[in-house]
């Protein structure tokens, strides 16, 4: 069955150009479009389609009120396409507040050169999010105005000023360096491009398959663990922020964070992540330190990495154009079990491919942890299960469920 797609957009250029793309696709039917959020709401409520693409900047209702209608009348998926810009960036992350689970860049250049990168982008993430468990899961949406009811489980973003009057001073929040850890010699991670961790040989034998998962109650961080690391991509904004808002402020370990994100959205996103949390998160750039209850989140179109000459430190690279994801979780991962070994607990979330896989696979070989996100809460069921099909979770748990684990001392 094809996926039925309703295309939004106040230019008439861009929604005949969005569906004569998705046309071509023998997966996709457009069934309708419109020219602004108004009419967007009356077609998505007659059309009923399993997916819809929505402009942002449109007259009599912009896409970000047109998404809350949506999903309070008539919950549908939805993609945002948005310009690369600071502002762009911020008006797509409200969108995803507001209930859509993706976004596409909106570069009219590549749009008018008829990109075959832009155009596969497009028709695959059409597919993925049309496909997607959340056109039955979205009835659990709840509007920003009833977060903290209690009264229903929501994947959105908490209201900026919510948490931000709860979170602890600086002077509560730990600010020491990790300790190092002690490995024989000839296990620190040498210099080298980014790609090269990718390449390196596993050090130890081939792990087993994994085949039996604990329940969530016998779930708890590994002892002798020095550093959490998560990668996620489609749905991770708002899965991020689900878990990262429930840890505490003296949070005991240091966190990198890998979500696929171009350059403008990292730097906004990290902005608004450390607003809404308790622990303190910034985009990480180049020499910063691993401290405890801090998150470190990978800029857009580079790749980070742990400093092998000092693992207290990370390093950020250039994009390697030979690897398909800038940032990449399988770099950071990689970099993460030469540095740290079984010291680290590897988290995987939402997302579509199978980055992730090949890092874990280093990691699990080196001894470390890995949690996956359950098919059931992933807005994208592709990175978990590539890691868990391979045998390569040890747990795999509810989007809910990382955060209380994560905060509880055992």
């Amino acid at each position: 069955m094809s996926i039925r797609v309703l295309v939004v957009d106040d230019s008439g250029f861009f929604r005949h150009r969005i569906t004569d793309l998705l046309s071509g696709d023998s997966r996709i039917e457009v069934v309708g479009s419109a020219q602004n959020g108004m009419e967007a709401v009356e077609q998505a409520k007659k059309l009923k389609p399993d997916l819809i693409t929505m402009d942002v900047e449109m007259p009599q209702m912009n896409g970000i009120e047109a998404v809350r209608v949506i999903m309070r009348e008539c919950p549908t998926n939805i993609l945002m396409l948005s310009s690369l810009t600071h502002e762009g960036a911020q008006v797509t992350l409200q969108a995803l507040e507001a209930g859509a689970l993706d976004y596409l860049s909106k570069d009219m250049r590549a749009w008018m050169e008829h990109s075959a990168s832009l155009e596969k982008q497009l028709r695959d993430k059409v597919v993925e999010l049309g496909r997607s468990r959340h056109s039955k899961l979205r009835s659990t949406f709840i509007s920003p105005n009833n977060v903290g009811s209690g009264k229903s489980k929501s994947m959105v973003f908490r209201p900026e000023a919510e948490s931000k009057t709860t979170r602890s001073t600086p002077s509560a929040r730990p600010t020491r360096p990790i300790e190092k850890p002690r490995y024989p010699s000839g296990s620190t991670l040498r210099e080298r491009s980014a790609s090269s961790h990718l390449r390196a040989k596993p050090a130890q034998p081939e792990i087993k398959k994994s085949t039996a998962y604990k329940s969530a109650s016998k779930v708890s961080v590994p002892s002798g663990c020095k550093i959490v690391v998560i990668g996620s991509s489609t749905g991770g904004p708002a899965a991020l922020q689900q878990i990262l808002t429930q840890l505490p402020a003296n949070f005991p370990y240091p966190i990198l964070l890998v979500q696929h994100m171009p350059k403008t959205f990292t730097s906004v996103f990290a902005t608004r992540l450390d607003q809404q949390c308790k622990i303190s998160v910034k985009e990480a750039e180049d020499g910063d330190r691993l401290m405890p209850g801090r998150a470190l989140l990978a800029p857009g179109g580079h790749q980070m990495i742990i400093d092998p000459r000092s693992l207290d430190k990370i390093r950020i690279m250039p994009g390697d154009e030979r690897l398909t994801y800038k940032p990449s979780v399988d770099v950071t991962y990689a970099s993460a079990a030469k540095s740290y070994g079984n010291k680290v607990l590897g988290i995987i979330l939402t997302g579509m491919g199978a980055d992730g896989r090949d890092g874990a696979k280093m990691l699990r070989q080196q001894g470390a942890t890995i949690w996956a996100q359950n098919e059931e809460s992933c807005t994208i069921y592709g990175m978990p299960q590539a890691v868990v099909n391979a045998g390569l979770a040890n747990d795999i748990l509810d989007l809910t469920e990382f955060g209380p684990i994560l905060s509880t001392r055992r």
